[in-house]
């Protein structure tokens, strides 16, 4: 290959296209260097199923169209990862547990169906959490992918989507489709030092793709940057009728996501510490200031933000863990109480304990949710984001009850209750050189007023780019 497809790994989706667009480079040359990587690196265990002859064929038919001057989208010729749960016609989809092995699906998801359609390459599957029930990213019965910032210890790359956390970070896919429903896109970016955007509920159509649940579940990208995420998203933004939440948003929203410049981004609250849903370690405690000082630094002054009386953090973060779990048993209730399933322990008690969970319940907390966010939505006027903590530490040594990364969990679900748009972006290390991360909120709808607000924070939060050392894992 060329001298400089050393550096292809690492360039963001925009510069790819770019350059396949110019013809400096070719959809075929950037595929197969990324599936070389892909092959080179099986230790990191980032994709459950590689689809090289499929990428070949998309990557060649892209380089065709371009010769013939058609250009079918602004990421035309550039490779992807998809999250196993998005079907592929054709392709295993087992939602990373052994129970479904072997499974082929019988279509296409709606988001791959447009990634296709715009001109990118899918490089294959992305491994996960089993049936996405979990944010350390472990999964003991199908392999979890490695956290490729630690080659010794073997630490949480975060989850549910595991493997798109680690292919982006790794350079093993330049751009990541996730899936999100208790905060599986922002918790794999944030351990892995990389940026995951959720959108809002009903941003991306989830036709096709495997559910967890379904008033919680949204597609969001994992990517190296804001710009990246957000052009992700406009490729695949837009009502669906084969899924309702898409006819649920209003259309102004979607516009200004596609709102052709970046506008400076108007004033960011910041969540008081009293009203953190859960505490943060040491690491998690400086690395907070030090992004409070950058931020300082660079002229901002986010406005302390108290949240009304009614709207608990830590109560939205159960009440999201007790629908998900309420709408995940009425999907693998019956796998999870068949003892002869090969599922993992941690899993099939949290998909059983859902059964447990009455009619009553589950349909108060969906009341809770919809005062929520309009109280949010109300209590947010004059702010376009709030800025919280992402993580309270950086990724943990796996541990075999999956508890250990509980913390991550309580600080991400709240913007999964509230249908809100939320983004996790890099913010620093740990002394142990692991990554850190803060977040964005905004109210459902509000996605462009977050995403400029993100650019804007981007380069303040993390102004040197940083990547892990790969020597150790063959890269």
């Amino acid at each position: 290959m060329p001298a400089q497809d050393n550096a292809l790994h690492f360039q963001d989706a925009l510069a790819l296209a770019s350059g396949i667009r110019r013809r400096e480079l070719s959809s075929r040359q950037v595929t197969t260097h990324f599936l070389d990587r892909i092959e080179r690196a099986p230790a990191l265990a980032a994709y459950s199923e590689v689809t090289a002859e499929r990428a070949l064929a998309q990557a060649d038919a892209a380089d065709r169209l371009r010769d013939a001057g058609i250009l079918l989208g602004p990421l035309h010729g550039v490779p992807v990862a998809v999250k196993d749960s998005v079907q592929w016609e054709g392709v295993s989809a087992s939602l990373g547990s052994r129970a479904l092995q072997g499974r082929i699906s019988s279509e296409t998801a709606a988001p791959l169906r447009m990634l296709a359609a715009r001109g990118m390459v899918v490089l294959g599957k992305t491994r996960m959490t089993e049936f996405a029930f979990g944010l350390s990213g472990q999964n003991p019965t199908q392999g979890t992918a490695r956290n490729p910032w630690d080659a010794r210890l073997a630490r949480a790359p975060g989850g549910s989507s595991s493997g798109a956390g680690v292919a982006v970070a790794a350079g093993l896919a330049p751009l990541a489709l996730g899936g999100d429903t208790g905060g599986s896109v922002r918790a794999p970016a944030a351990l892995n030092g990389v940026v995951g955007y959720k959108p809002s509920s009903g941003v991306i159509s989830r036709a096709g793709c495997l559910p967890l649940s379904d008033t919680l579940d949204v597609l969001g990208p994992i990517t190296r940057n804001v710009a990246d995420a957000r052009l992700l998203t406009q490729l695949l933004a837009g009502p669906d009728i084969d899924d309702t939440a898409t006819l649920d948003l209003p259309a102004g929203a979607i516009a200004a996501l596609r709102r052709p410049a970046v506008r400076t981004p108007g004033p960011i609250a910041v969540l008081a510490p009293e009203a953190w849903p859960a505490s943060l370690a040491d690491a998690g405690q400086r690395a907070w200031h030090e992004a409070q000082e950058a931020l300082a630094r660079a002229g901002y002054t986010p406005t302390p933000w108290h949240p009304p009386a009614t709207l608990s953090f830590a109560r939205m973060a159960d009440d999201n863990s007790l629908v998900l779990a309420y709408e995940a048993y009425r999907y693998y209730g019956t796998l999870a109480e068949d003892a002869a399933q090969p599922l993992w322990e941690v899993v099939r008690k949290r998909i059983a304990a859902g059964g447990s969970i009455a009619q009553a319940d589950y349909e108060a907390a969906l009341q809770r949710r919809a005062a929520d966010m309009a109280a949010f939505a109300q209590a947010m006027q004059g702010h376009d984001a709030l800025l919280m903590p992402a993580c309270d530490q950086a990724a943990q040594a796996l541990d075999a009850d999956d508890t250990r990364h509980a913390g991550l969990g309580k600080l991400l679900r709240p913007a999964n209750f509230l249908g809100a748009a939320a983004i996790s972006l890099p913010a620093g290390f740990d002394a142990e050189g692991m990554p850190m991360a803060v977040q964005l909120l905004a109210p459902a709808g509000a996605d462009a007023a977050l995403l400029d607000c993100a650019a804007a924070l981007e380069p303040v939060l993390a102004p040197a780019t940083r990547r892990p050392d790969l020597s150790e894992w063959g890269l």
